[in-house]
């Protein structure tokens, strides 16, 4: 067994690495894997087989792709009374699921769903969205656009004035000039970060660090939820701080970890709150690397609850209800297509508290 083999990471740690690799690169490989973790090539097939087994990807020959979202197939002479197309930002890391809900809800009641992945990167989903309604029997649209886009208010007016129902799924959108709210299903990210201080403050945590993904547009609900959590405490600004972290595959990610590891420690911070899951399994490991344990030093709650139950210690999270988002996206076309008179509905969602190994008392 060579030194590297000794050192390989386990099981959860490898999981937690595909998974992150499959969500930046839209595909992995078991050649690269194998190079990148030091383990071989069996063993990562074995990891793919699991993996796909509970759902989050979907083996390919030499590696694993994204879980196929097409729609399920009809029997035959039914009708699916139509198609609702679907674009959100990818199909790799937290959308799977809710198309899953999007799709058992469409079957129910004999739509079909025409899925496609857009990219935060992409500035104008006009030409996306062009595409998907050129097929005759698309009746609705749910989209999920990158709201910080350059034409992203005109990617909501074109929406309206398609004279298609539309459903803006984990988006909040109005119409110009009036600011009328568009139809939409939300989670209520705010809510997820109260429930988190609180968890952390019934276990006697007294000192909370925010981190988040930079230029997330569920960070910044996040964000509003932390600041009414620390405000409910009384919490001085000595009692809090917050971290901004860039992408964690470019520059700077480490610098700006271990930043924040050297404020809590200053501060005295031992509880923390941190978006998302792939950021909450960087951080601890740079701060296992520096000496520090979890729960012991520092307790983290991480932020989506996509991949949290895969790493050691398994990640107490804040679990948005993904699936019950997509259904309700569904419901919400389906409903405005039997009456489309009906008043504009805004529904928001609560997500739930997942405590596992990696929050406990303070030490």
């Amino acid at each position: 067994m060579t030194d590297q083999q000794q050192h390989a990471p386990l099981a959860p740690a490898r999981h937690a690495h595909i998974l992150s690799a499959l969500e930046r690169d839209g595909i992995v490989r078991v050649s690269q894997l194998t190079e990148e973790l030091g383990v071989a090539p069996v063993t990562l097939r074995r990891d793919l087989q699991q993996l796909e087994d509970d759902g989050h990807l979907e083996r390919v020959h030499g590696g694993a792709v994204p879980i196929s979202v097409t729609a399920p197939a009809q029997p035959a002479g039914e009708s699916t009374g139509g198609a609702i197309a679907v674009l959100v930002p990818s199909l790799a890391y937290y959308w799977p699921s809710v198309i899953r809900g999007m799709e058992a809800e469409a079957r129910r009641r004999g739509l079909r769903l025409v899925p496609r992945g857009a990219s935060y990167e992409l500035q104008d989903e006009r030409p996306v969205l062009e595409r998907l309604v050129a097929s005759d029997d698309v009746r609705g649209l749910i989209v999920a656009p990158n709201p910080d886009a350059a034409h992203a208010q005109d990617v909501v007016q074109w929406l309206h004035d398609a004279a298609l129902p539309a459903v803006f799924v984990e988006r909040d959108a109005v119409l110009l000039p009036e600011r009328a709210p568009v139809e939409s299903v939300t989670t209520d990210h705010a809510l997820g970060a109260v429930l988190a201080v609180r968890h952390l403050q019934r276990l006697g945590h007294r000192r909370f660090g925010l981190v988040l993904s930079r230029d997330s547009p569920t960070g910044r609900k996040i964000l509003t939820g932390w600041a009414s959590a620390c405000a409910e405490l009384e919490l001085g600004d000595a009692d809090h701080f917050e971290s901004l972290f860039p992408d964690r595959n470019g520059p700077g990610f480490t610098r700006a970890v271990n930043a924040a590891i050297d404020t809590a420690l200053e501060m005295g911070v031992t509880g923390l709150l941190i978006h998302s899951d792939p950021e909450a399994m960087a951080f601890i490991d740079i701060a296992l690397s520096r000496g520090l344990s979890v729960p012991e030093d520092l307790s983290v709650v991480a932020y989506d609850d996509e991949v949290a139950q895969l790493f050691t210690p398994a990640l107490t999270a804040i679990s948005p209800p993904r699936e019950s988002v997509g259904a309700a996206a569904v419901d919400l076309i389906a409903r405005r297509l039997a009456d489309p008179s009906r008043p504009v509905h805004r529904v928001s969602l609560s997500p739930t508290l997942k405590v596992r190994e990696s929050s406990a008392a303070p030490a």
